[in-house]
């Protein structure tokens, strides 16, 4: 049984009055930034930013009344009853500090973002050219098919005089009963390639949509390596280089922790008994370079170099790893290119030679039909080889581009 997706497929692609939307390889990968998992890095630096705003913050003024110095009598004639106010303020230097440190954060989502980004791009990529593939063999096994075909009619004809025995037609009819399932299979795949293809885009999972099987092969096989550009090209290296940035934002915060806070404290008393009234007026300043309070931003600060040391080694990795893994894909694309070539300008022109020939050669009763099923199958087997290498070569040019992150 064919699914409602399949059988909405061949209707689209069947009939002359809907046809199936064309989506160019551009179009999608433009749609998957409605893909929820990057809008929630954007929500999520939006909240960074939200809160960096509020990194200047003072601490809330406190407020008091009550009796002060005042003996225990129903009226009193000593002591007073006061109001008093203070507020802290938290040095500039450590607000700034502060401030600075959360708004990188964001810096840091932003480059995990693209770096999702990448990935989904890649996997759409894959998917789209897949697709591609898929539907080129089902054009190849409809080629096959009239060729079959063909040969049936001609071995019917044959059978009429004798010529010809009917366990030939037989065989020619479960070949063709084959290439219904290699049909099906192959339907089966383009399905599931659209449903991944609107999922990434975050839309109806069984809209249906034609691609563009007009596809670009680029030769990167020889194509110059540049470490600085790849450093400056992938988003994983540079959100290490955010993320160094942001330790080094981090130390400066905790340095500034060395400087002192003020504070200001007033009071207004009224006194009892006829005596003048009083007030206070205190400034305060912390001291926080005393041995028992500095050394938790001093072990901070040494475990921040420490930090900042492992993102150097990892940015260290990334790139040498990158570097190797471009390297091993050009030398295999080099190989595949070759392959696809050689199946091009050698393997499946001597095929074809070799079906014609047998063809001939049975229309004038000095061949068989086995020996024409068989060069229909070879030629067959070839042209799918051919898909089979094309579609490896599209996997490394993925590959490439997804390491290099070049669209």
């Amino acid at each position: 049984m064919k699914t409602k997706l399949l059988i909405l497929y061949i209707l689209l692609s069947s009939t002359g009055i809907v046809k199936a939307q064309v989506m160019p390889l551009d179009s999608v990968l433009s749609k998957i930034g409605r893909n929820p998992a990057l809008l929630a890095y954007d929500a999520k630096a939006s909240a960074q930013q939200a809160y960096a705003a509020g990194a200047k913050n003072l601490d809330a003024p406190k407020i008091s009344a009550g009796q002060y110095q005042t003996p225990y009598s129903l009226h009193p004639d000593a002591g007073s009853f006061m109001i008093q106010a203070e507020q802290t303020f938290t040095n500039p230097a450590k607000l700034r500090a502060k401030e600075n440190y959360e708004q990188a954060l964001s810096n840091v989502t932003v480059e995990d973002k693209n770096y999702l980004k990448n990935q989904l791009w890649a996997q759409a990529r894959q998917a789209y050219y897949e697709r591609v593939v898929l539907e080129r063999k089902l054009a190849l096994l409809q080629n096959t098919r009239k060729l079959l075909e063909y040969a049936l009619k001609d071995a019917n004809i044959k059978l009429t005089y004798g010529k010809e025995k009917l366990s030939n037609i037989y065989k020619i009819k479960a070949q063709l009963y084959e290439l219904d399932n290699t049909r099906e299979e192959l339907e089966n795949g383009v399905d599931q390639r659209n449903i991944l293809l609107n999922t990434l885009m975050n839309r109806d999972k069984l809209v249906v949509f034609s691609v563009d099987t007009n596809i670009v092969i680029k030769n990167y096989a020889d194509a110059a390596s540049d470490t600085a550009e790849l450093a400056k090209a992938r988003s994983d290296i540079r959100g290490i280089d955010q993320s160094i940035q942001l330790q080094q934002l981090n130390a400066r915060m905790e340095a500034s922790k060395r400087k002192p806070d003020f504070g200001l404290q007033a009071g207004h008393m009224l006194s009892y008994g006829g005596y003048a009234n009083q007030y206070i007026l205190m400034a305060s300043v912390t001291i926080p370079i005393v041995p028992w309070a500095s050394k938790e931003y001093k072990a901070n600060l040494k475990g921040i170099r420490f930090e900042t040391e492992a993102l150097q080694q990892k940015r260290q990795d990334v790139l040498n790893q990158a570097t190797g893994q471009l390297a091993s894909l050009k030398v295999q694309i080099g190989s595949r290119q070759k392959q696809v070539e050689n199946y091009n300008r050698n393997i499946i022109p001597a095929f074809q030679n070799s079906y014609r020939t047998a063809l001939l050669a049975y229309d004038q009763n000095t061949g068989d039909l086995t020996t024409v099923l068989t060069s229909i199958n070879d030629l067959q087997a070839a042209r799918m080889a051919l898909l089979e290498r094309l579609q490896d070569l599209l996997t490394l040019q993925v590959a490439y581009e997804k390491e290099l992150e070049k669209y």
